[in-house]
Parts: structure tokens; C-alpha cells; sequence
């Protein structure tokens, strides 16, 4: 998406700020004094890693708050490949979850977050196959790009660039691409295209942030020679707070729930370790900003505006933060005589906020609607407040994008609320609200940006808003404000949303993939919604030739906004296996619509409307299932289920605590969803009942976990232990070390070419270390590995079947993976008494 009418660079650092907020901040007297506090420091740091629970929250933390310096996390992933404790969206969607989880962290630590387009496509043993999957050159642009546009004194590394193939190849990715940008951001040879926006920057130094991590264990970095490192004691007490250091990282570090990284707050002595690494050497190790000026003076006429900031510091009135306002506009005026340059723009955005703050200045305009069609008219009510003794004026406003200024002229008088209305007409070509980033279609490693001055900014792209021309003590300033949404929940209270630009009309498909096991026709059901009042027209669904439709399209009429009608097409299809893409195209005044929208709305983050193209998957294959009935147990979130009901099979949602001999009776199979037992407390007390339920003769599914806190022990009926173990190349050779079992036989015979086209790896977590009872399945391994043989683990136990699996189904039946429908159905249907261990079974 193009932002319009706003310089770019506004648009990158005030991203943020002005689009991030659930609610207004309202900061504190406290907050404010640190605020001026930071206006008065001239340093940058910016802190790089991969993904978005990398970052070092007592680092940011520290640097932001105690030393006051701008600081930045670039974050190269937006953490797409991750699983989700908190729901079953997975890949762009948890993408989409984490960018929001990451904006939440840094409004507690005060840091300010950026990303390149790579895509986390899943674990990577190595940086090689990282780079190569990203397209190392662009993912470099894009970290020498924030560098330019950041101009960060200092660069901390989470990773070691040294030590590929010791940890997640994205880490190691991450280092090495900072250490190579160090240099090249300053070189005007390097991505020359750039220059056109940004100039040339060099960094004074970049540190790798070592820990007893990287060297083993915490025994043996105590022991270790730490002559080169540098130590920052980050265990800071900010008495204006309340808080230590560590309890404002906890409560940052806490923001990452879909990752389940909560996490308790600390208090006393804590010690960070920086290892220099590139750019000029430390002298005396006491500041990362030694050598650099840090103060107004590095700034051509910048010294009497530190002074004048100096003075509002030292007279600042916790009791009347107002006192400060006559001093802050004097230097708001000097910042603004200043000759054009990076930290004149920085400086004017903080000291704007820091007058409101003081003033206790609420500006908001407030839409009628949270959603509006291109071309509608919105309106918007503003309230304008002062609450202070200061002579305000709210002299115009000025609706974006359509530019249009409406005169008001209205005294702002202490304590005495303003109301007016603005209808603001919006322009046929304004963008759908979504994430910028997901409007094309990218690679497995890559976003897809067109627009350079897009390319970092972290989050959606809103285009209304409304710009409030305030004068304060006959000083006239702009303050830009969001368009949002409001209303007041019975239970949360006031709920904040943004407004959001929809279609006309959006199609959701019900089902992602449709299975055809033979050629008997099956219905596809669609739901239209509405984006305005009176929408009429036809729905297609657009195939290729050989698969019949019936009706060839549907004619829809919805009155109302919001509305939303489901229809139905029967779809017949052709004798011949394959698979293909049904697309649900809406057409409106010969306009065509093909968008489904998707609602992510959790109450840690802010709610994210995200369009994608309204499609279902159609495979029509020979899978052949028993008919089994299943109780499936959820983990951590997953489509499983989806999945298993499109088999065929009829699935019942079981609540761990209500699970009883005599509720499980009426089941054939008992499979738990991803990291259940990472997850599932009540579980622990449930395996006897479980495991006498396989005893009886029936079967039970695990799928996988990870090495973290398990609630028991105990999750097989024989020793098990699950380890770091997994194949994350998806197309690696899978071998059948029992090739007549059951499981690769009953009631479909799997073959190699059933482990083709699966996405994102094969597996993870494989036990390493099983008791003998387990017999193993499958045999896999990335290149230059040794061989895995726990992907596939049965044993039988009693007169039935006892089976866990790390094979990444969560991933490939929401993909429509054909391979990994059939494997299940066997899973499944496998017994004991049908296992000949020397006989190939015949179908």
C-alpha cells in the first residue's frame, strides 16, 4: 500500500505511535519526566535477531528507560513458521498474531519495532539453506535499509555469527546478515537504489550479546575468561515507576502469548554481557556510547536546546506538569528553526507529545462505523479537550486522505469538553485495511513489497486520519491522529478498534479443503457478507471444465451492512485423481469480488482484519477410511479436527476434565492435538483412563510435543522421551523400515510418493530414546544427517494400539497434503490383530 501525502520517514518511526494503540496512552506525571528525560538524549541503538521472542527485554528495557536512548528491535521474521498456544492460525495468520504481540511488548518497554520481508518458513538447521530460502541479497537491502533509515549509533546482535549450525539457522542468518550490513550501510556502492530516499550510515560499533546460553551452561560461562566482554548491570529500580528493570522486560516478555512466554519479574543486581565485535573499539568499557556525542550538541545549533531541556528537567512539577509548557514550546520552536535532518524530525514527534502530555491535551476522532466501503462517507466525531491553564486553540482540522480542512477556531478551556462532527468522503482508490505485506503473493521466503519506503514498517498501513492544527500559547502545532472505533463492552468496558476499509462484499468458503474420495458430487458452502447497504449481484465458483457446477452461479441480494447469506454449490468431480483450486468470485455491477475476510481478534493485542483470496482446495483422491469414531483432545490449537470431519470420520471435541471410562466408551480412537501434553494440565491425571481405553482394544493418537515442561511424564504407556530431533527438509527421503506393518498398508497403501508436496518440514520433536515395545515406522534425515527412526512410533499395549507421532499433520491436512490424509486414515485404523509382521498385507 502507498501512504499518501506524508513524508516517508514520518510514516516509518510514527507507525507505531500513531497505529498501534488500542486504547490512547495516557501517561503519568512520571511517565511524562522520563519522556522529557529522553528528549534530552541523543543516542540509537538498535537490537537485531529473527523472530519475534528473540528480542532481549532487559536489554531494551534498559537502554530505552535507563539510559534513554532511541531503541529499535528488528525482528527479521515476523514469526510465521511458530506454532500458536492460542488458536489454530498458523502461518501468515500467527504472522500476523506475533506482528501485533511484538507492538504490544515495545509499548511496555518503550523500544520501537521494525522487520525485513523474510518469512520464517519453519526451522533451519543451517544459515546456508536459511539465506538461500530467504534470497539473501533482498533480506540484506532490507536490514541495510532500517540501518540507513534508523541511523543507529550502536548495533547489538542477539546471535553469534561465528557458531552456524549450534542453533536455529535463522539466528545464525540473522548475526551474519547484521555484521555484512555494518559495513555496507555506509558504503554508497551497496543498494544504491536506497539513496534516492536515505543517505549513507555508519554505526559506531556492534556488540554480540553473549549469555551462559552460548557457552553451554551457566557453570561454564562463570568460569570463562571475560577479558573481552563488556558488563551493563541492568537491574535498574525506576523509583518514578514503581518498577524494576526486570518487572518492565517480565511484563514486555509476557506480551509473546501465542509462544506461551510468560514470564515472572524480577528484582535486584542483573548483569547483561556485550561482546565487541566490529567499528570503533572500546576504550574504558563503561558506555556502548563512548565516543559518541549523545547530547544536543551533536546537532548544528542544537546546544541551547539541550540547555533550555536541561532547565524543563531540573524545574519540572510532578504536581503540575503544565508549568513546563511555556519552556517546551520555546524549544518546540528552536527544533523547528532547525536546518533539516534526521534527529530534528525524531525530536519534533517526541517533544509534540510530551506538550499534549503536559497540557493533558485529549484529541480522538472517533468513526460512526468500524468498517466502510471505498467511495462511502464516514463521519467522524472529534472531541478535543484541554486540561490545563494554557490559552488552546483548536484552530482546523484536516481529514486524510481526502485533504479537506474544515475551519473551527474554537477556544479549548480548561476542563470544558469540545464535540464536532466531520463527514469525510473516501476516495474510490483508498486501500483495503490489511497487512501490507500480505497483499502480494510472496515466496517461501520472502514477502512480496513493491513500495522501498514500505519495507520495515511493522505494522498495517491506515490511511484516515485526521490532522487537529492546535495552537498553544500562540504557537501553532499539528497533531495526527488515527481514526478509530469505540463502544463500551458490559464486561471489558470501553473497546477500542480501528477503522477499517472492507469490499463491498467478501465470500468465505466453509471448507479449505474438500476431499473426493470417489466421484459422488459434494456441496460447497459459501458465505457472502456484506460491506454497505443494498448490495446485489451474482456468486461463481470458478473451476476447471471437468469438474461440474450446479448451479452454474447464485444471485444474491443483502439489504443491510453486515449482513451475511450462505449458499450452496454442488460440485460433481471428474474420474481421474488430481487436485485443484475452487475460487468464489463475487461479481458486483460487472465488478469482480474474491476476497474472504478473516478476523483475528484476541483481547492482548488489536483486532487485525486480514483478505485473502476466497479459495478451497478440491483433491480428488482414493482415500479410504473405517468410519472410526474419534474423540479428539485439544492441544496447543490446531485443524485437525476440520481435517478428520473432511475424511469423513464424525469428531467429538472432548474436554480433558470430562474425560471418564464410561465417556470414552463410544469412541474406536483417541487422538490429542500438538503439545497437548505440554499444554493440557488436567491431563495428568487422566493417562490411567487413557491408557486402559488402548487396553480394551482401541487406539490412541499423540501427536507431538516439545522438550518443555511436560504435566506428566508419563504420556505413553512405556518409556518415551521426546527430544530436539526433526526433519526440516519437507522433501527429504523417507524410508520404510517396516514396509509390511499395518500402518503403511490398512486401509491405504502408502508409497514415497505420498511424502511429496508436503509443506514446511516432514516432522519434529521425534523421540530419540523409546522403550522396545515401540516399533518404528519410518526412517528420515536432512542432508549430511544421521538417520531419525522416531517420526512414527507403535506399540501395542493390551489388545490395542498405542501411537505417537512428530510427522507434522497440524501443518499438512489444513494444506490438503494427500500423502498425509492417507497416512492418518491407517493411524487410525491400524490394530493389532491385523498386524503380520512378515506377510505383505493384499487390499
Amino acid at each position: 500500500m502507498r501512504k499518501l501525502f506524508f513524508k516517508s520517514f514520518l510514516l516509518f518511526f510514527l507507525s507505531i505511535q500513531l497505529t498501534n494503540a488500542q486504547k490512547p496512552q495516557k501517561p503519568s506525571s512520571a511517565e511524562i519526566y522520563n519522556e522529557i528525560q529522553k528528549l534530552n538524549f541523543l543516542g540509537t541503538v538498535l537490537y537485531i535477531a529473527a523472530h519475534p521472542d528473540d528480542e532481549n527485554t532487559h536489554l531494551i528495557s534498559y537502554m530505552a528507560n535507563n539510559i534513554h536512548a532511541r531503541t529499535g528491535y528488528l525482528s527479521l521474521t515476523r514469526g510465521d513458521g511458530g506454532q500458536n498456544l492460542i488458536g489454530p492460525q498458523l502461518r501468515e495468520l500467527l504472522g500476523v498474531i506475533r506482528t501485533q504481540e511484538l507492538l504490544e511488548a515495545r509499548k511496555i518497554d518503550n523500544g520501537e519495532q521494525f522487520f525485513s520481508r523474510a518469512n520464517d518458513f519453519g526451522y533451519s538447521k543451517n544459515p546456508d539453506e536459511t539465506l538461500q530460502i530467504w534470497d539473501k541479497e533482498k533480506v540484506l537491502a532490507d536490514l541495510v535499509w532500517v540501518i540507513r533509515k534508523f541511523q543507529p549509533d550502536v548495533i547489538i546482535n542477539r546471535f553469534d555469527h561465528r557458531s552456524p549450525g549450534t542453533t536455529h539457522g535463522h539466528h545464525t542468518s540473522s548475526a551474519m546478515l547484521s555484521v555484512e550490513g555494518f559495513d555496507l550501510a555506509n558504503n554508497p556502492a551497496a543498494f544504491p537504489e536506497q539513496l534516492q530516499l536515505e543517505k549513507p550510515w555508519r554505526p559506531k560499533r556492534v556488540f554480540f550479546n553473549t549469555n551462559w546460553w552460548f557457552y553451554g551452561s551457566k557453570e561454564k560461562f562463570d568460569s570463562a575468561d571475560k577479558t573481552n566482554l563488556m558488563a551493563i548491570q541492568t537491574g535498574s529500580y525506576y523509583p518514578t515507576l514503581g518498577k524494576s528493570n526486570q518487572e518492565i522486560a517480565a511484563l514486555s516478555r509476557s506480551s509473546h502469548k501465542s509462544q506461551g512466554f510468560g514470564s515472572t519479574g524480577s528484582r535486584g543486581e542483573s548483569t547483561e554481557y556485550l561482546e565487541y565485535l566490529k567499528g570503533e573499539p572500546l576504550q574504558n568499557k563503561t558506555s556502548i556510547f563512548e565516543g559518541i556525542d549523545t547530547s544536543w550538541n551533536r546537532v548544528k545549533d542544537g546546544k541551547p536546546i539541550g540547555e533550555l531541556i536541561n532547565i524543563i528537567a531540573n524545574q519540572y512539577d510532578f504536581k503540575n506538569p503544565s508549568a513546563s509548557i511555556p519552556n517546551l514550546l520555546k524549544a518546540y520552536a528552536m527544533i523547528q528553526a532547525l536546518d533539516e535532518n534526521h534527529w530534528k524530525t525524531v525530536k519534533s514527534e517526541e517533544i509534540k507529545k510530551i506538550i499534549a502530555d503536559c497540557s493533558g491535551l485529549f484529541l480522538e476522532a472517533v468513526s460512526n462505523t468500524q468498517e466502510a466501503t471505498p467511495g462511502s462517507i464516514v463521519t467522524l466525531k472529534l472531541e478535543a479537550i484541554n486540561r490545563s491553564p494554557s490559552d488552546i486553540q483548536l484552530i482546523s482540522v484536516t481529514t486524510l486522505p481526502e485533504q479537506k480542512t474544515t475551519i473551527l477556531n474554537t477556544p479549548l478551556k480548561n476542563n470544558i469538553l469540545q464535540n464536532t462532527s466531520v463527514d469525510l468522503q473516501l476516495p474510490q482508490s483508498i486501500n483495503y485495511t490489511q497487512p501490507y505485506w500480505l497483499k502480494e503473493k510472496g515466496t517461501v521466503g520472502l514477502y512480496t513489497v513493491e513500495d522501498q519506503k514500505n519495507i520495515g514498517i511493522p505494522d498495517i498501513i491506515r490511511e484516515v486520519k485526521v490532522v487537529f492544527n492546535v495552537k498553544i500559547n500562540g504557537v501553532e502545532i499539528p497533531f495526527e491522529r488515527t481514526a478509530v472505533y469505540k463502544y463500551n463492552d458490559n464486561v471489558k468496558g470501553e473497546i477500542y478498534n480501528f477503522l477499517d476499509i472492507v469490499p463491498e462484499i467478501t465470500t468465505t468458503i466453509q471448507d479449505k479443503v474438500l476431499l473426493f474420495p470417489n466421484t459422488k458430487p459434494k456441496y460447497i458452502g459459501i458465505t457472502l457478507k456484506s460491506g454497505k447497504d443494498a448490495v446485489k449481484g451474482t456468486l461463481k465458483l470458478d473451476l476447471p471444465k471437468e469438474w461440474i457446477i450446479s448451479p452454474e452461479s447464485i444471485p444474491f441480494q443483502l439489504d443491510k451492512k453486515g449482513t451475511e447469506q450462505t449458499v450452496y454449490f454442488e460440485v460433481t468431480p471428474p474420474a481421474q485423481v488430481g487436485e485443484v483450486t475452487a475460487k468464489s468470485i463475487a461479481v458486483i455491477d460487472g465488478k469482480p469480488y474474491d476476497k474472504e475476510q478473516i478476523i483475528i481478534n484476541y483481547d492482548h493485542i488489536t483486532k487485525q482484519q486480514v483478505l485473502k483470496t476466497s479459495e478451497v482446495k478440491c483433491i480428488r483422491m482414493d482415500l479410504k477410511t473405517n468410519q472410526e469414531r474419534i474423540a479428539y483432545i485439544m492441544g496447543a490449537g490446531d485443524e485437525v479436527p476440520q481435517s478428520l470431519s473432511q475424511m469423513g470420520y464424525k469428531v467429538t471435541i472432548v474436554k480433558p476434565e470430562e474425560i471418564t471410562p464410561e465417556k470414552l466408551e463410544s469412541f474406536d480412537v483417541v487422538m490429542t492435538g500438538v503439545r497437548a501434553y505440554n499444554t493440557v494440565k488436567a491431563l495428568a491425571n487422566k493417562q490411567d483412563i487413557l491408557f486402559d481405553f488402548v487396553k480394551s482394544g482401541k487406539t490412541m493418537v499423540v501427536q507431538y510435543n516439545t522438550t518443555g515442561a511436560l504435566v506428566t511424564p508419563n504420556i505413553a504407556p512405556y518409556p518415551l522421551k521426546v527430544s530436539n530431533d526433526r526433519v526440516t527438509e519437507e522433501n527429504a527421503e523417507v524410508r520404510f523400515l517396516k514396509p509390511n506393518h499395518p500402518a503403511l498398508n490398512y486401509p491405504n497403501t502408502i508409497t514415497q510418493n505420498d511424502f511429496k508436496g508436503w509443506t514446511q518440514e516432514q516432522g519434529l520433536y521425534y523421540p530419540k530414546e523409546f522403550d522396545k515395545n515401540f516399533t518404528p515406522i519410518l526412517s528420515s534425515n536432512d542432508k549430511g544427517e544421521s538417520a531419525l527412526n522416531g517420526a512414527l512410533l507403535i506399540a501395542p499395549y493390551g489388545k490395542g494400539n498405542y501411537i505417537y507421532t512428530g510427522l507434522s499433520f497440524f501443518r499438512e491436512l489444513p494444506e490438503g497434503v494427500p500423502g498425509a490424509y492417507k497416512l492418518l486414515s491407517n493411524l487410525i485404523s491400524t490394530k493389532p490383530s491385523v498386524n503380520i509382521p512378515n506377510q505383505k498385507i493384499k487390499q
